[in-house]
């Protein structure tokens, strides 16, 4: 060794290289950080088009985000049993998000088969201290088709009862002679194990939701919407927000969530979910799913306490705000044109409304201040008596239902073979959900069934293209 590198000047210059690798390796990562969102994307499954994340996303965000996906995917399981988290029902509808939610897609019926992608809600009349639809005493508000099983025939709990949905058909004549087929539900309730469920219960069948574009919808201010509701009146609408209760807050504030904007927001809506849909318990709704009659529920070994972890619960919040809408496609082509003015001439952008802007969203800054395309208003109109499920829902009546939003409708098919739309799957195409339209919607409904047929196409176009 040459001696200017004595012992003392040799480990000097090994920090010195391990202090400019570390500080190399930093900027590396900080730079990868930075880049992330701008390497080019992967090519994309058919199938995965709502469950991408919204460009921009730092690098440990698309970690949470990522943990967040796991979280929605992840089985759960009874306790001992292994392939999943502990703490599946006693009693439950589905073992995991994803079971309903396929591809963060809508659900859809399937005849002659217990209901899996629906779900069944049910009340008796009055409402609780919060001014929700009162539960029934021995089933709560919703029916659990399933009873969990831990391993042996002998162990299996029963489920509260099984729900077929049968189907009547209709036929509908459009102006210009057009015959077109239609289907409405007829709920039919087998071995209910607790207690008949007479006439006097309500009942209302509910499909599953899209997930994707939940951070934009939770984001737009109250301000907004009720200037929205506002000026609605000069058009002969009657939007209104439904105001809930929100179980963290303590408080009353907007609903924007479900079918009847029964939610107030994208945590209470994961946690509701789980505790009613997959029996799992959470610090926001820390009881077991078991009304008091049913005591082999009550005496079944809970998984964690609480089963949903705060973080776990955190992460899929994040996963769910993330969610990018897909974006509109064909918007140049001739049909969707022609089909865009005609959406706006029959008057269906007075509730769904192309355009909507967030305001500040400490959850996911970079969406905040942004103009998005969902075609909703998150408001509650009356749609006619043919949609009513006679279920009162805080401040929304029987006829009742919140604006859906129509954004990536037309990619429903590819993401899991959905085409069932409204509230409770009754319509198998776009053309059978206008038709469905009443109350307030009903002479956009007219518009659009007396136009000749290329014209109910291209709005039809339009609608799929968005």
């Amino acid at each position: 060794m040459h001696p200017f590198f004595h012992r003392r000047q040799w480990v000097l210059y090994v920090i010195a290289c391990g202090v400019l690798m570390t500080l190399a390796v930093t900027s590396l990562l900080s730079d990868a950080e930075a880049q992330i969102t701008r390497s080019e994307p992967k090519p994309m499954p058919p199938q995965d088009a709502y469950l991408q994340p919204v460009e921009g996303l730092s690098y440990s965000q698309l970690r949470l985000f990522r943990e967040g996906e796991k979280e929605f995917k992840v089985p759960w399981v009874v306790f001992p049993l292994l392939g999943g988290h502990w703490g599946l029902g006693p009693t439950f509808i589905a073992n995991a998000c994803s079971g309903c939610h396929i591809n963060g897609g809508r659900g859809r019926t399937i005849d002659n088969t217990i209901i899996v992608q629906q779900l069944l809600r049910l009340s008796v009349p009055g409402e609780d201290p919060q001014g929700r639809p009162n539960p029934h005493p021995n089933y709560g508000d919703q029916i659990q088709v399933f009873g969990a099983n831990v391993g042996l025939k002998e162990n299996l709990k029963p489920s509260e009862a099984e729900v077929y949905v049968d189907w009547q058909a209709l036929q509908v004549e459009l102006a210009d002679g057009e015959m077109v087929s239609m289907r409405k539900p007829i709920i039919r309730i087998e071995n209910s194990n607790f207690g008949p469920i007479d006439a006097t219960v309500m009942t209302s069948l509910r499909n599953t939701q899209v997930v994707f574009g939940m951070g934009f919808l939770e984001a737009v201010p109250e301000a907004t919407l009720v200037r929205v509701a506002e000026g609605q009146k000069s058009q002969g609408l009657n939007g209104r927000l439904n105001r809930v209760y929100d179980d963290t807050l303590k408080q009353t504030v907007v609903g924007r969530f479900g079918w009847k904007a029964n939610q107030p927001s994208i945590r209470q809506q994961i946690a509701t979910a789980f505790i009613g849909d997959i029996g799992v318990n959470s610090s926001l709704y820390p009881d077991e799913n078991c009304p008091e009659i049913q005591t082999i529920c009550r005496a079944m070994a809970p998984g964690n306490q609480p089963e949903l972890l705060d973080y776990n619960l955190e992460q899929m919040t994040f996963w769910h705000a993330a969610l990018a809408p897909p974006p509109a496609r064909n918007v140049g082509a001739a049909e969707v044109v022609l089909g865009e003015r005609l959406f706006k001439q029959a008057e269906c952008s007075g509730c769904h409304i192309p355009e909507l802007t967030t305001g500040e969203y400490p959850l996911l800054p970079l969406i905040a201040h942004r103009t998005f395309r969902a075609f909703t208003d998150l408001l509650l109109h009356d749609m006619g008596e043919d949609l009513a499920d006679g279920r009162p829902d805080f401040l929304a009546g029987p006829r009742d239902w919140r604006t859906p939003p129509l954004w990536g409708i037309g990619l429903s098919a590819q993401v899991n073979g959905s085409t069932h739309f409204l509230h409770d799957g009754r319509a198998r195409n776009v053309q059978e959900a206008i038709l469905w339209h009443g109350g307030e919607a009903k002479a956009s409904r007219d518009l659009f069934a007396a136009m000749p047929k290329d014209e109910r196409n291209a709005l039809m176009a339009f609608v799929n293209s968005l």
